[in-house]
């Protein structure tokens, strides 16, 4: 395939893959609900669309990867996948916002009110429904839904994985700079340790939800505090895990000699989405494991 001129837009070919990607998801959440709700065959269901996605991910990552290997895409389309990382980047940026504020919401102002502060109505609320509850953070509400639990501490494992994360992110920086040096060998070896960084952080995580289940009794039905407790990690060990596997696959490309000193976005939107897992992380060690 000739390459373009640099200023013709690439226009893609038709492909099969958006539609098979559209099936896929359409069979995982259809098996995903009717397994929450016991269904017959909905696991079964579920692992299928898993499977579908997967088989999409490689076929559609692979077209891209051999239309861009082979000179296909020029300047302008490497600015728009640049303007597509970012507005995607910020997406996630505010599904996290969401999760930090039902956090903050619960901490300041619903807690204090069903224990009679805050003013207003909040000495009624307390008085009528939940007479004699006092708050205290963290808290599973006045029913002590799931019963007692002890608070999830940040010395031990949230530290160590947080010195991990940081470290990945400066492990992730000299491969940055290696290959904007044309240093491919090095990229390699820096993604390598990034990598692994990354896969021991999300297995010392589910260590740590294995002691929160069987030593602390602290589990996702732990109130308040045990919901947004695992929502907020849970879905940054699952970022983790993604983000991983993104510069795992840039390292295997960089071992075939893939990208050079001035053609290596798909490693910088990697990288990005990394750096950003790690800031998310530093919020979450500050307001869910700290205060």
């Amino acid at each position: 395939m000739s390459s373009p001129s640099a200023d013709a837009y690439y226009v893609p070919h038709a492909a099969r893959w958006p539609i098979v990607g559209s099936i896929g998801l359409f069979v995982f959440f259809w098996g995903f609900a009717n397994w929450l709700n016991d269904r017959p065959l909905g696991k079964e269901t579920f692992f299928l669309g898993v499977i579908v996605l997967v088989v999409m991910m490689f076929g559609w990552f692979g077209t891209v990867i051999r239309e861009s290997e082979s000179g296909t895409y020029n300047g302008q389309v490497d600015t728009s996948f640049r303007m597509c990382m970012m507005w995607f980047i910020f997406s996630e940026v505010m599904f996290f916002a969401a999760f930090f504020g039902a956090l903050f919401y619960a901490r300041v102002f619903s807690g204090p009110w069903l224990g009679g502060d805050g003013g207003g109505g909040a000495g009624v609320t307390n008085e009528v429904l939940y007479q004699g509850f006092n708050y205290v953070w963290p808290s599973n509400g006045p029913d002590r839904i799931g019963g007692e639990f002890m608070q999830m501490g940040w010395f031990g494992l949230p530290l160590i994985n947080t010195l991990l994360l940081l470290t990945s992110g400066l492990t992730c920086t000299f491969a940055h700079h290696a290959i904007r040096h044309g240093e491919r060998k090095k990229m390699v070896k820096w993604l390598a340790a990034t990598c692994a960084l990354g896969f021991i952080f999300v297995g010392l995580q589910a260590y740590e939800y294995y002691h929160a289940y069987h030593g602390l009794n602290l589990k996702m039905s732990s109130g308040i505090y045990g919901s947004t407790f695992f929502m907020l990690t849970g879905f940054h060990g699952f970022h983790v895990t993604m983000g991983a596997i993104m510069l795992l696959v840039v390292m295997f490309r960089g071992m075939k000699s893939h990208f050079t000193a001035n053609n290596h976005f798909a490693f910088e939107a990697a990288a990005w989405y990394w750096h950003f897992v790690d800031v998310v992380w530093l919020g979450l060690f500050v307001f869910v494991y700290l205060l």
